[in-house]
């Protein structure tokens, strides 16, 4: 592993940290930062092909959907669908007549690239009232009184840093047991990833999950912690296969060079896209039932 590697991963690292700790609109600015340059990779990948999507109104309804997710997070599934029409009716009157695959590419930017990350503000905004209570900054920002106070922490926060630290356990356990282990390809669509990598990162996903489910006192902790593992497992590997497939059909090794040694925005959050979504509508819909 290079140099440039290790120290661009443990600035990433650094700020992801800061931001989630920071919460508020500070943690939605980093987000629309991610969130724009993302979709700027993923153009780039789509335009390779050919094909003329409608970026820039795919880049401004991402970002609106971003900021509902802090003011409002009940909005957000609302705006979703609004935002795929105004996408379709840009296209629709543009000099050059567009295609299927025009259309089909922004609704996937837009889902993909913007919808689809709106959960991690959601997440960690948590509820506007926890949120109000808990802010010590202004734009509902959060610094802890004690940092050796773990336990009386808001929650969103715990939550969010916990589907952190089990997306890196997925990542760095996959990573470290696929080259000291791994024989057994994985699939196709990414040669690099290995059988036994994908095992060991989900056995490290799990072990992390639990823990966070006693942490966090939730009911049926060691049930209720693997499930949250295994969710968090399967998304992560789901992300990045999906984040390949885009990147060999268009032709690409890497989604960009932005990051030192990692290569693009894309290349780095690619495991984290569809983790979101899943963790918030299991802790809001499905760990209820464990209470009940």
């Amino acid at each position: 592993m290079s140099l440039s590697r290790i120290i661009s991963g443990v600035v990433a690292i650094a700020i992801a940290l800061s931001l989630i700790i920071l919460g508020g609109w500070y943690f939605t600015a980093g987000m629309a930062i991610l969130v724009f340059l993302g979709q700027q990779e993923y153009f780039r990948m789509v335009r390779a092909k050919g094909l003329e999507p409608a970026a820039k109104s795919t880049l401004i309804v991402s970002q609106l959907l971003l900021i509902i997710s802090t003011i409002n997070p009940s909005l957000t599934d609302a705006l979703f669908p609004l935002a795929g029409t105004f996408i379709c009716f840009y296209l629709l009157f543009q000099t050059k007549m567009a295609t299927i695959a025009d259309m089909s590419t922004s609704i996937l930017g837009l889902f993909y690239g913007g919808y689809m990350p709106s959960y991690w503000v959601r997440l960690r905004m948590g509820s506007i009232a926890e949120t109000e209570a808990v802010s010590n900054l202004p734009l509902y920002g959060y610094l802890p009184e004690s940092w050796t106070d773990w336990f009386h922490l808001p929650y969103a926060l715990k939550l969010t840093f916990i589907v952190m630290v089990c997306i890196w356990a997925a990542d760095i356990g996959a990573y470290v047991m696929g080259k000291w282990l791994g024989k057994t390809k994985l699939s196709a669509i990414s040669p690099k990833k290995t059988v036994e990598g994908a095992l060991f990162g989900s056995i490290g996903t799990i072990s992390v999950a639990v823990t966070g489910a006693w942490y966090l006192g939730w009911a049926w902790w060691p049930i209720t912690g693997m499930i949250l593992g295994t969710v968090i497992s399967v998304t992560t590997l789901l992300g990045d296969l999906t984040e390949s497939i885009m990147k060999r059909d268009a032709g690409f090794k890497d989604s960009g060079q932005l990051i030192p040694g990692h290569g693009g925005i894309l290349d780095r959050t690619d495991s984290y896209v569809f983790t979101a979504p899943l963790v918030y509508l299991f802790v809001t819909i499905c760990l209820p039932m464990f209470t009940n």
